[in-house]
């Protein structure tokens, strides 16, 4: 299994597999480096925010209910900002894979664990969503 460049000749955007008989299988679009690589940029960058605004939430003197709330939104965002870029990637991959017959079981893994990881995502990006637009919404005092 190796990422190829697509028909336009971007690189990364196409799966191909050596089958075992001796021919090729290509299968496109593959969530490799041409959208790896942007993916991988936003997550450092919203991570580092994500800390850096942790972090002087944490050094603010005030309400241990309101640091509370703000710290719960930013995580919420941060994990829009993972979750959502994830399940795209891993749908888009396990599409790629089931459209190559002969994979093996390295294919076979990959989807088993591609399919909950989706899932989760799936299941996420509402709930951070959520408490991103509606902090409070949630919230019992």
């Amino acid at each position: 299994m190796a990422a190829s460049p697509d028909d336009m000749g971007r690189a990364g955007r196409s799966l191909t597999v050596t089958c075992p008989d001796g021919s090729t299988a290509s299968t496109s679009p593959w969530p490799g480096l041409f959208y790896g690589l942007p993916i991988l940029a936003a997550l450092a960058v919203s991570t580092t925010a994500c800390l850096w605004s942790l972090t002087r939430i944490a050094r603010r003197p005030g309400d241990e209910q309101t640091r509370r709330d703000r710290s719960l939104a930013i995580v919420a965002a941060w994990g829009l900002l993972v979750s959502a870029p994830l399940l795209g990637a891993a749908s888009t991959a396990s599409g790629a894979l089931m459209d190559i017959g002969c994979d093996g079981t390295v294919g076979s893994l990959a989807n088993w664990a591609l399919w909950p990881t989706a899932l989760v995502a799936l299941v996420t990006v509402p709930w951070c969503l959520f408490t991103v637009i509606a902090p409070k919404a949630g919230v019992r005092r």
